[in-house]
């Protein structure tokens, strides 16, 4: 039933409340890689499925850090080493007059780092998903819930996966193509 090219099973659910006990049950039978689709955000959902909190706050970080630190660097080495210019007595380093420029290109790092690392991390741009394949999936940005077990899941095999599904009564389950 199942071939080499399967990317899941997935199922669709009604409520977000059967999809939530839908992927503790999945949890529950050591499923590590618990995919849910839902039109609204579900509050605890993450926690459910074992979502990581991910690498988009210290690379936010990071880039601020870079965008300042460089910003910086960039005005002293100008002020001090390349062209220094004395100018009323006033200190080749003078680090107030730095403080403006270098807090703005903090920001615009961490913001354009935030952005990247958004992007990168979600493996965006995706022009093509395997779930675009099954019809029905549109319906996760409306009205229904969708939980899939990915093939790629350590303990994931077709047919217990599909009883574990069918043991919830999903309103479809669906074998997802690569």
């Amino acid at each position: 039933m199942s071939g080499p090219g399967v990317y899941g099973l997935l199922a669709e659910f009604p409520s977000a409340d059967a999809l939530c006990a839908a992927a503790r049950h999945a949890r529950a039978n050591g499923y590590t890689r618990v995919e849910a689709y839902s039109p609204f955000a579900i509050e605890g959902l993450d926690d459910i499925v074992g979502a990581d909190k991910g690498w988009i706050a210290p690379l936010t970080l990071l880039g601020g850090i870079l965008g300042g630190a460089g910003t910086y660097f960039l005005q002293w080495y100008a002020a001090v080493i390349d062209y220094p210019i004395n100018i009323g007595g006033r200190p080749l380093h003078s680090w107030p007059a730095f403080i403006p420029a270098t807090f703005e290109i903090t920001i615009l790092g961490a913001a354009v780092a935030a952005v990247l690392a958004m992007l990168v991390l979600n493996g965006l741009p995706r022009l093509y998903h395997p779930l675009f394949e099954v019809e029905e999936f549109e319906l996760a940005s409306r009205n229904r819930f969708f939980l899939c077990l990915p093939a790629r899941d350590p303990v994931f095999a077709p047919g217990p996966a599909r009883d574990l599904l069918e043991e919830l009564h999903p309103l479809l389950l669906r074998e997802v193509p690569a």
